[in-house]
């Protein structure tokens, strides 16, 4: 009999499997998290992800989903009555979904390099990632969200750098998302991370500036 209910297969520190939880906690659906260690993998995570191994797994009713953002676009089909993470309107989730592949693609690839870069190569990384955000920035103009009123998909997929950047930010000794460069984006940082369900998912900072930060001197020293 395949087992009933809602597991989570993550990793504390990553910032794709927040997602997910964020889209459960919004759709006030109750689930098991289960933290991997990924140097040892457990045989649930193979089991389930036998392609990629990699975390988040979204496992309901026995039945595993992988990638993050496919898992919370499955969350919001499959719990279609509670609160609507996609747009309503198929523009809307159209333009949606473009933005998330844009800061997947180019944001995210944009702002790793400024991780490891030290000196001039990392101000010219600062200066790349902020022009990908800026990008990003403009489909913030005139709403709270980038869901409009609310938290929305878009939110769920780029809301890491609310809690992550700043903790990059002190790890490296370097602003990136500023009131100045983008003071709409900056001002969605405090406006996500007030958000109860969003707070309630996140984690420690302390800790995860100090994995950011061994993470780093281990990456520069090799």
């Amino acid at each position: 009999m395949a087992e009933k209910g809602v597991k989570v297969l993550g990793m504390w520190a990553s910032p794709m499997v927040i997602r997910v939880e964020w889209a459960l906690r919004l759709k006030g659906v109750e689930y098991e998290y289960v933290d991997e260690d990924l140097a040892n993998k457990s045989a649930d995570l193979l089991r389930y992800n036998p392609v990629t191994k990699k975390v988040p797994v979204l496992v309901h009713d026995g039945n595993p989903i992988a990638e993050s953002t496919i898992i919370v676009e499955y969350i919001d089909e499959a719990w279609k009555g509670g609160y609507p993470i996609m747009p309503a309107d198929p523009y809307e989730r159209a333009q949606a979904r473009f933005w998330a592949r844009f800061a997947e693609e180019k944001c995210n690839a944009a702002l790793y390099p400024i991780f490891t870069a030290t000196g001039e190569a990392q101000r010219k990384a600062v200066q790349e990632a902020q022009q990908c955000l800026k990008t990003l920035e403009t489909a913030l103009e005139g709403k709270k969200f980038f869901g409009g009123d609310a938290v929305g998909y878009l939110d769920i997929v780029v809301g890491w750098y609310a809690h992550w950047l700043p903790v990059m930010e002190e790890v490296i000794g370097a602003g990136v998302v500023t009131d100045k460069e983008l003071p709409l984006m900056k001002a969605w940082f405090d406006r996500f991370l007030a958000v109860d369900v969003v707070k309630a998912a996140l984690p420690d900072r302390d800790r995860l500036l100090a994995a950011n930060k061994a993470r780093r001197d281990q990456l520069l020293s090799a």
